[in-house]
């Protein structure tokens, strides 16, 4: 544009020029003939200017399609606890971009709020609890949900506090479990199998502290919010806790005083789950999600990182 206007300016000081030092006729002929060029010059240089625009448009249109193709996958959001569960999903998002999903990780540290946020919409899946627990969150919050499938089961493991051993325990010892109800049955059924108390016959995995029947120690059960519990071990004599808490609290399977069997009631009961929205179990994304979790490499991944604190299920 500038040179535009530059040879403007320029034809009309030349116009001017020749008016002033001949006659009319020449300098008309010679103004039509420089404005000519003139207009040739600016439709030239429009044209380049043009094409040059069409240029740049046709550039951004190719990296906008880059960008598309960039973000083709698909968004799976996640609800799960700290440990070991979204480390596992973040394990597993590599795995899950090459079937055409993103996946992004919210992280809880209670396990409430991810029931109702999955029943709420603001989640596509959770992963965080085991099959009893949902299925009695279900039943008393009235959410509809469902479980995907069993990913891994963690042992729940009897850990130190004021106690070194469980020999070692004296009468009105104090015993941290879960206030809620299915894994405080679970952690009764430890303490039962390891001779510490007998509980109701028939109470299994609905046992509260209530259904005691024989406490030869006269052990103090003190129910805890599990999550609290790890934070709360030295004031007890010993503590029973979940899996993914010992493993948040830096707790070995490999320290615990006693842990669940392989063959007990826990282990073929508590597989940890992955819960969506009731009628979406086979959805794309689900199966996706799932098939990659249960794959070798994530199986793997479990083994190595938590030295039996996850154990994969190929349920």
């Amino acid at each position: 544009m500038k040179k535009s206007l530059a040879l403007l300016m320029a034809a009309s000081l030349t116009v001017l020029s020749l008016t002033a030092c001949g006659g009319n006729g020449g300098a008309e002929t010679t103004a039509a003939t420089t404005a000519a060029q003139a207009e040739e010059t600016t439709a030239a240089e429009s044209e380049s200017e043009v094409q040059e625009s069409s240029d740049e448009a046709g550039e951004e249109s190719e990296t906008s399609g880059e960008t598309a193709a960039a973000g083709d996958l698909q968004k799976l959001v996640i609800g799960a606890s700290p440990a070991p569960h979204a480390e596992i999903l973040n394990a597993a998002k590599d795995l899950m971009a090459a079937k055409g999903y993103e996946l992004e990780i919210r992280e809880y540290t209670d396990y409430i709020q991810p029931n109702n946020a999955l029943d709420a919409g603001d989640l596509d899946a959770n992963y965080f609890q085991h099959l009893p627990y949902l299925e009695q969150f279900i039943e008393q919050h009235g959410v509809n949900l469902a479980s995907a499938g069993k990913v891994h089961y963690e042992p729940f493991g009897i850990y130190a506090g004021k106690t070194a051993d469980l020999a070692s325990l004296g009468d009105k010892a104090k015993v941290a479990v879960p206030n809620d109800v299915t894994n405080e049955a679970r952690a009764l059924l430890l303490l039962e199998a390891q001779g510490l108390i007998k509980l109701k016959e028939g109470a299994g995995l609905n046992a509260t502290k209530n259904d005691i029947v024989e406490n030869t120690k006269n052990l103090e059960i003190i129910e805890i919010e599990a999550a609290q519990i790890p934070r709360s071990i030295n004031d007890v004599d010993i503590a029973v806790i979940n899996g993914n808490y010992a493993i948040e609290a830096g707790m070995k399977v490999s320290d615990a005083l006693a842990v669940e069997a392989s063959d007990s009631v826990a282990a073929t009961t508590y597989g940890n789950v992955v819960a969506v929205r009731a009628g979406e179990e086979s959805s794309d994304a689900v199966v996706a999600l799932m098939e990659v979790l249960k794959s070798d490499e994530i199986k793997k991944f479990m083994e190595e990182k938590y030295e039996g604190a996850v154990v994969p299920l190929s349920e």
